[in-house]
């Protein structure tokens, strides 16, 4: 209930919320596997269809879109708070591996798209919704355990470079694989998972909480500094392949750039639970600046990597990659506690719906500028708008005007351990 204190029970470790968190991170590295996996046969269906790399880009572009389309429609009609968490994203993954599984059935590149699209779509009712599911877990340690799985999720999101750089497979096999592993994703999480002691108060959808969120000080700032770290991810994500393929130190060999790549992006694993446990000890806001100061220095520094020796590249390439994702999962946690409680799933299925937007343009951007500009070496430049106007969200939210909903009057949102006051049942 809103605005009650923190059961103190949270002190202490609960039993099974260890067990909860695992398996939630294993189902949804299977379940989001759909994301990336046109993406990783791209250059197999561009010798299929002959088409250009314009149309190679709307593969992944595809995928944001219909994510952005699923996630508003998911807020519109508030299903992360009208049904039960483990229900919706279990049906919600079944969906994408079926969407998924019709990119085999597919006959021209505009089919694909569609498919991928709506992959994306389904999708969109798997990753706002596990959040918050794991937010009934978790009180204290919140900021930790959304690290874990936005860590989870990265592995995954990094594997397609290990397999470009191990040889690959026929892209059938890779539709095929990760079809059968968003099914068994869904199952971890029908049959393994529940909600924790500390749900969140369900309530029927009104019109009115898609205003209270967006007049919610706590919940804007949160979300300008999930856009600014969205500005940058997933553009970074993207193309940092292209980027290293054409360094000095790689010398245009592939399976060094897909290491390179994959080695980059896997590196946010470590960096998304240290941010966590960070977070939980110094508070979101600051630890989440403190990550966006770093990848906006990485940024920068990546022209000189680009034109530098092996081990400047190497170690550019891993910081960033343990940066460029560490806040994510903080914005989502401050969300959970800013927010009305009763709305947290829509609160969050908004966020996530204009961050993966707002990825479109990056995503877009990025080649055209490196085309403009006849290299790679500074394209990335374009990047460090994102991080400052994360900076300037987070400190602003480190000065509270007043206590969010569900704090106690006088307390620091950001400073308080404890998060959220749910009501255990």
């Amino acid at each position: 209930m809103s605005g009650a204190a923190a059961p103190a029970a949270d002190a202490a470790p609960l039993p099974g919320r260890g067990r909860a968190l695992a398996l939630m991170a294993l189902a949804l590295v299977l379940a989001m596997s759909p994301w990336f996996s046109a993406s990783a046969v791209v250059m197999q269906l561009r010798a299929q269809w002959g088409f250009g790399e314009s149309l190679a880009a709307w593969i992944t572009i595809a995928v944001q879109l219909g994510f952005v389309a699923g996630a508003l429609a998911s807020a519109l009609l508030g299903l992360a708070d009208r049904v039960p968490a483990p229900r919706l994203i279990a049906a919600a993954a079944c969906a994408a591996a079926l969407a998924n599984a019709l990119v085999l059935l597919v006959e021209s590149p505009a089919q694909l798209l569609l498919a991928r699209a709506v992959t994306g779509a389904c999708l969109a009712a798997v990753y706002p919704p596990a959040m918050k599911l794991m937010a009934t877990w978790f009180v204290r340690g919140r900021g930790l355990a959304l690290g874990v799985l936005i860590g989870a999720i990265t592995v995954g999101s990094a594997l397609p470079h290990l397999v470009n750089a191990l040889g690959g497979a026929r892209w059938q096999g890779v539709i095929v694989w990760t079809t059968a592993l968003t099914l068994a994703g869904a199952a971890v999480v029908a049959f393994g998972v529940r909600e924790g002691p500390y749900p969140f108060p369900r309530a029927p959808f009104r019109v009115g909480d898609v205003a209270a969120i967006v007049r919610n000080r706590g919940v804007v700032l949160a979300s300008l500094g999930y856009l600014g770290h969205m500005w940058e991810l997933y553009a970074m994500w993207a193309w940092f392949s292209a980027f290293a393929l054409t360094a000095a130190a790689v010398g245009g060999d592939p399976v060094r750039a897909s290491l390179l790549a994959f080695a980059a992006i896997a590196a946010g694993l470590p960096g998304c639970v240290l941010a966590g446990a960070l977070a939980d000890r110094f508070g979101r806001a600051r630890t989440a600046a403190a990550a966006m100061a770093v990848s906006g220095a990485c940024c920068v520094a990546a022209g000189w990597a680009h034109a530098g020796p092996g081990w400047l590249l190497v170690a550019v390439a891993l910081v960033w990659g343990i940066s460029v994702i560490a806040d994510s999962a903080q914005f989502s946690a401050l969300v959970t506690e800013h927010g009305d409680q009763r709305s947290i799933g829509t609160a969050l299925t908004l966020q996530l719906a204009l961050g993966f937007a707002l990825t479109v343009a990056t995503i877009w951007i990025v080649p055209l500028l490196a085309a403009a500009l006849g290299s790679w070496r500074w394209v990335f430049l374009v990047l460090v708008p994102g991080p400052l106007l994360g900076i300037a969200a987070m400190l602003a939210l480190q000065r509270p005007r007043h206590a969010g909903p569900g704090i106690g009057p006088g307390a620091d949102p950001d400073a308080a351990a404890n998060g959220p006051n749910m009501t255990k049942t």
